[in-house]
């Protein structure tokens, strides 16, 4: 399994690297390694989860945003699945992943989800909070207005705090982080002194 984890790490580089996609020049370094990293910790906390397909799902889970950004999670579902048979994994492990990218995908009732499922979005929320993500996101998008910007900003961390960060070990390590960005994007406060 190591092996064929390794070739789909390989292809997802390739994929990531491809000047078409608008992120290519940090995607690897700045999420999707942050996404291992913090998903292997939950892993450690939770001993039970299946370390193979956590890994499949790191690498694998934004796969169709690299190849087809307009339409991401139909990539996701027809050349994601193409791409993971011909790496060679199972057809078995393959349904598993595109049945688990499904639900991660939909970022609904993602508490009842397997396990392996909610420490990658877990892992793929928390990320965004740390390192340059949403720098690099004003930069990519600086077309729109600030307005614009900080609203999806807002949007975005909050999809991530309500429904992608499900296990408790993330809330607790990330909750001053998410409330620093929405001190960020969320308003100015009444008092800068004063206790709110």
């Amino acid at each position: 399994m190591k092996k064929l984890i390794n070739n789909l790490i390989t292809e997802v580089k390739r994929a990531a690297n491809n000047p078409s996609f608008i992120h290519h020049w940090w995607y690897i370094k700045y999420h999707i390694q942050i996404v291992e990293k913090i998903s292997l910790e939950l892993c450690t906390k939770y001993p039970k989860a299946d370390k193979d397909i956590v890994l499949i799902l790191v690498w694998f889970h934004d796969y169709g945003k690299m190849i087809d950004h307009a339409n991401q999670y139909e990539a996701t579902l027809t050349a994601g699945q193409a791409k993971l048979l011909s790496i060679g994994f199972k057809p078995e492990i393959v349904e598993k992943i595109i049945s688990y990218m499904k639900i991660f995908d939909g970022k609904e009732h993602l508490h009842q989800a397997p396990l392996e499922i909610q420490i990658v979005s877990s892992a793929d929320g928390a990320s965004h909070f740390v390192g340059p993500f949403y720098e690099f996101f004003w930069k990519e998008f600086h077309e729109g207005s600030y307005e614009a910007l900080i609203t999806e900003n807002l949007r975005k961390a909050k999809v991530d705090w309500e429904k992608k960060m499900v296990l408790p070990e993330i809330k607790e390590a990330f909750r001053e982080k998410y409330e620093q960005h929405l001190a960020k994007f969320g308003g100015l406060p009444r008092s800068y002194l004063d206790e709110q």
